[in-house]
């Protein structure tokens, strides 16, 4: 037979609280006391009640949604991150609408405009298309991750040290010239202290160095054709010389280590190899590769814990706003595998 709906009426006459009390239960239970709680949650159990979500969200226009938006899941980085955000339900019980940007700032705008639409508690934002000034004037809880943050809270890395140590390590392996590969991008995002960190190291030991930067496209297809380019500059322009490569990410990384493989089946002497992020694919390549561990687990579980912060100040009845934006660094951690001596 099929199951009789239990509604607040039914729970009301079990426990002998009004309909209001139960309905309180639901949308504000911290008015209730702590015993009369627990008659309720006992009650629910008895009666197996079945919540009812979308009534809820119309009651209180509280989703429990967090949106995402997220530049792209080809680089591993990415898809990592957003691995460990979703892993975060099991903590915080919010769940997520997820949308990849493909940095097309209007398609983003579109985005936003479709996350409001479903009553989204949250935002958390990891591309670079809308500036933060925007994302504030939604008047919503917002945390940015590795982008600019003027406007509103953050979470990043500390760049500028990863980017030392990954050179120091070259430098220290004896390298005869130090290359970093990265993308074209604004040196107003975090991610460009990697570049600082790099030069300042090797303008302060007298290293021969180059700096790589180049447009590496929106696909694994577009950046790999531009690594291949790059390899084949590296190979000419240094033949006879230990070349310590650094690059920006660890997808990077392993399709550069993919292209050295391909010309000489193994990873040569004259060539040293460090990635950044330490998302799966650095451990799991074709010879594991050195990289800058970004903790990314540490990343999302303290952009969650800033996010949830601001979103339960505005389920107060009289909410305070931060004053000022909160913003979060990460201390990363230089990961010693086999691309590196």
């Amino acid at each position: 037979m099929k199951q009789k709906k239990v509604t607040f009426a039914d729970i009301a006459a079990y426990t002998g609280f009004s309909k209001t009390t139960i309905s309180r239960y639901f949308n504000n239970p911290d008015s209730l006391t702590l015993e009369n709680q627990e008659k309720i949650t006992h009650a629910l159990d008895v009666l197996g009640y079945q919540e009812n979500k979308l009534a809820k969200v119309l009651a209180n226009g509280k989703s429990e949604f967090v949106g995402i938006i997220i530049p792209n899941l080809y680089l591993h980085y990415y898809s990592e991150m957003l691995n460990q955000l979703l892993s975060t339900y099991e903590k915080y019980n919010y769940k997520f609408l997820v949308f990849i940007g493909n940095n097309k700032k209007e398609i983003e705008e579109k985005y936003i405009h479709e996350l409001m639409a479903y009553k989204i508690e949250g935002l958390i934002v990891l591309s670079n298309t809308i500036s933060s000034e925007e994302l504030a004037s939604y008047k919503l809880p917002v945390v940015t991750i590795e982008r600019e943050c003027d406007h509103v809270c953050s979470v990043s890395t500390d760049n500028y040290l990863g980017g030392v140590q990954a050179t120091s390590l070259l430098i220290r392996n004896n390298c005869d010239v130090i290359l970093h590969i990265n993308s074209i991008f604004s040196d107003t995002l975090p991610t460009y202290g990697r570049i600082q960190g790099f030069e300042d190291i090797c303008n302060e030991h007298h290293i021969t160095h180059e700096l790589i930067q180049r447009n590496m496209g929106n696909t694994y297809q577009e950046t790999l054709a531009q690594l291949k380019n790059i390899f084949n500059e590296i190979e000419e322009k240094y033949p006879a010389q230990k070349k310590g490569v650094f690059l920006a990410n660890d997808t990077y990384a392993s399709m550069f280590l993919n292209l050295i493989f391909q010309k000489y089946g193994k990873l040569p002497k004259d060539y040293q190899i460090v990635g950044f992020d330490d998302s799966p694919i650095a451990s799991e390549a074709i010879l594991p590769i050195t990289t800058v561990g970004q903790q990314i687990e540490k990343i999302a579980q303290t952009a969650m814990e800033l996010l949830v912060l601001q979103m339960n100040e505005m389920k107060k009845r009289k909410p305070t706003p931060l004053k000022e934006p909160v913003h979060k660094q990460i201390t990363p951690v230089l990961i010693r595998r086999d691309t590196t001596e």
